[in-house]
């Protein structure tokens, strides 16, 4: 997986971003709630020596490695989102991404957000971001954004073939396969770069100036 993309790569027409791990710095955030969850709903607890192996697996080998049984997953999620809520205020956006959003609405790509958390979150998250984002698809299931990325390319009427996702975990690269569009994957959130290579991404985003040079 490169670690740099090209200076000549091609330009997309519509972008979809991804929320947790991509923009929004979160994941210390899950660490320091995951264990609480597992209590309330009776799965594994996370020890800290097993987070770099968590890091590695795909959400199905993490939903069996934390022996979380599916029909479980809705209400565990509902809880996350509520747990989230009381803690936005102390959850950054990595650094650069409001010029980062600002730099792609001004360049006339069309920005998306397609994200498994609620819609009122992700707009509360990014704060005065928000306006650089022209379509929001949210409440996505752990398996269900390749629906929302369709729904989003229907929207927009601009083809699969324009259109990239950009994401940090290995589900997300799993679903715009699923949506026939090119995924991008970020080396600094949820999943490690191994895991994300496996999927062999169309780009590999080091940094956020990484992602700027799309437009």
């Amino acid at each position: 997986m490169p670690a740099t993309i090209s200076p000549n790569i091609r330009k997309y027409k519509l972008v979809i971003f991804d929320l947790d791990g991509t923009l929004l710095d979160s994941f210390p955030w899950f660490l320091s709630v995951v264990n609480d969850v597992a209590g309330m709903h009776g799965f594994r607890h996370v020890a800290p020596h097993e987070v770099e192996e968590m890091r590695g697996k795909g959400s199905r080998e993490l939903v069996e490695f934390l022996e979380v049984p599916f029909w479980k997953i809705p209400a565990i999620a509902r809880d996350m989102r509520r747990m989230k809520t009381e803690r936005l205020k102390d959850i950054p956006l990595f650094a650069g991404v409001d010029r980062m959003l600002r730099q792609f609405s001004e360049s006339g790509v069309v920005t998306a957000m397609v994200s498994s958390d609620s819609e009122d979150n992700v707009r509360a998250a990014l704060g005065e971001a928000t306006q650089h984002i022209a379509h929001f698809d949210c409440g996505a299931s752990l398996f269900g954004k390749a629906a929302k990325y369709k729904a989003v390319l229907k929207r927009t009427g601009i083809p699969a073939s324009d259109a990239i996702s950009i994401g940090d975990e290995v589900r997300d690269a799993e679903a715009a396969q699923k949506a026939g569009i090119a995924f991008g994957a970020v080396s600094w959130g949820y999943a490690t770069p191994a895991a994300l290579a496996k999927t062999s991404p169309a780009l590999t985003f080091a940094s956020i100036e990484d992602i700027c040079r799309l437009v």
